[in-house]
């Protein structure tokens, strides 16, 4: 093994070696494409796919490869992901990462603050990649002090899925299917209470679970649609926490008052699984679920933008992006080659759409092969609306943290306001730490 000779190596290592947030991705060994055609270049390929993300990509792979006319070969290797961050980490500083990865947007402050991502600036123009051909609210999720990190694919974000059944039977379907809902707290309130009046006793008039960071994504869409402070968790200058807020506050008690009130029945930790066996009127989840959920025979079903609780639309989102690790000695013509296949597959936006994600490229959603999918034109409009988490090198660190307090809450432990304030601490803590980093 290679070990790269840059000061401070380790310190990357350590800074990078945190708990994996991927949305939608499940686990995977690696697999390897077995063909062994000669004369080409070899590109590899490293993602964290699994199920039908990894499906989809594979068979769009599989018709670049077949298509493309300059003696390139693309080799997709699919890692756990579970731990897919820490590995391509440690490859990146011994000199063995892949040509190209898939890196979420979530990761860009870590990875840049690192230098483990490369500056695509001059190599995009010289790949044939427009920058104009993207979506700006995702494209900017991949920009870090001026410079182009990665070429976006999607966005995937929160959506709510609905039972139009059971929707009906409360008298909350219009004549365009779509569910009868007003604007704000209470006709979000007003709107799941007439559901659990009109439904049976198991059926919970909202999906989420008590455990792991839904609800925290929940919160945080609502947050970031508050005029006043909306999603600030640093002051301006970005020193100390600034999080234990008025608008904080409103908005983490609303979805505090979403389980007290038993509008979330507990113990519901598969609500994708809940939703489909028809035992939720509505789920708020990530657009992942629709392939899943599309599949389930006699579901009849709908997915809309989630509610407008606030003064603006708003939603948390993340994107998954083509990105080119860095190397001491870089391969010109791979990094070209690889940023044309990754140009390539964002351009057929579409075709990926199909794992429920929303292209980055205007012209994929604009298209009619994504325009004539199920479900997926009702909610691609969101795409504008995402909020993606502060660039806060420590940010993944202090997000597991913050979960931890959120189940405390939602297990009757403590408050939203105590939650608040403990977050107060973990962010100046890690800020803290973060100071007393070496710098590379």
């Amino acid at each position: 093994m290679r070990v790269r000779h840059r000061t401070g190596w380790k310190a990357a290592v350590v800074l990078l070696v945190f708990s994996t947030f991927l949305a939608g991705c499940e686990s995977q060994s690696d697999t390897v494409a077995s063909d062994q055609t000669p004369n080409k270049l070899r590109i590899t390929f490293w993602t964290p796919f699994s199920g039908g993300d990894g499906q989809f990509m594979a068979e769009l792979i599989q018709q670049y490869n077949n298509e493309n006319t300059d003696h390139v070969k693309i080799d997709q290797i699919n890692n756990n992901s579970g731990d897919y961050y820490t590995k391509l980490s440690t490859a990146i500083v011994t000199e063995e990462a892949p040509d190209i990865a898939i890196v979420h947007s979530a990761k860009y402050a870590q990875y840049a603050s690192a230098g483990f991502l490369t500056d695509l600036n001059a190599l995009a123009a010289e790949a044939g990649v427009h920058w104009e051909d993207f979506n700006p609210t995702i494209l900017q999720s991949t920009v870090a002090d001026n410079k182009h990190l990665g070429i976006p694919l999607d966005t995937h974000l929160e959506v709510m899925y609905y039972n139009k059944d059971l929707l009906r039977q409360a008298g909350l379907l219009d004549e365009r299917e779509k569910p009868v809902l007003a604007n704000g707290e209470k006709g979000f309130l007003t709107f799941l209470e007439t559901i659990r009046q009109h439904v049976p006793s198991n059926v919970t008039p909202l999906a989420e679970p008590n455990l792991r960071i839904d609800s925290f994504w929940l919160w945080y869409s609502f947050y970031n649609q508050m005029n006043l402070d909306g999603g600030r968790f640093y002051s301006d200058d970005g020193q100390s926490a600034a999080i234990n807020n008025s608008s904080a506050l409103q908005s983490l008690s609303f979805v505090n008052s979403l389980y007290t009130k038993k509008l979330i029945l507990p113990n519901s930790n598969d609500p994708i699984q809940t939703f489909a066996k028809g035992e939720a009127a509505t789920l708020i989840s990530g657009v992942w679920g629709t392939g899943a959920i599309e599949k389930v025979p006699h579901l009849h079903f709908g997915v809309t933008k989630i509610p407008q609780i606030y003064d603006h639309p708003a939603v948390w989102g993340d994107s998954h992006t083509f990105s080119l690790p860095t190397h001491e000695k870089p391969d010109k013509q791979k990094q070209l080659a690889a940023l044309k296949f990754a140009n390539w597959v964002a351009a057929h936006g579409a075709s990926w759409a199909k794992a429920g994600h929303i292209p980055a490229v205007k012209k994929a959603v604009a298209s009619d092969e994504f325009q004539k999918l199920n479900y997926r034109p009702d909610y691609a409009s969101a795409a504008d609306d995402v909020k993606y988490f502060p660039k806060q090198p420590r940010q993944g660190t202090i997000n597991d943290e913050l979960v931890r307090e959120f189940e405390k809450m939602m297990a009757g432990q403590i408050t939203p306001q105590e939650v608040l304030q403990n977050a107060q601490k973990i962010i100046d803590d890690n800020l803290q730490i973060q100071q007393n980093t070496p710098k590379r």
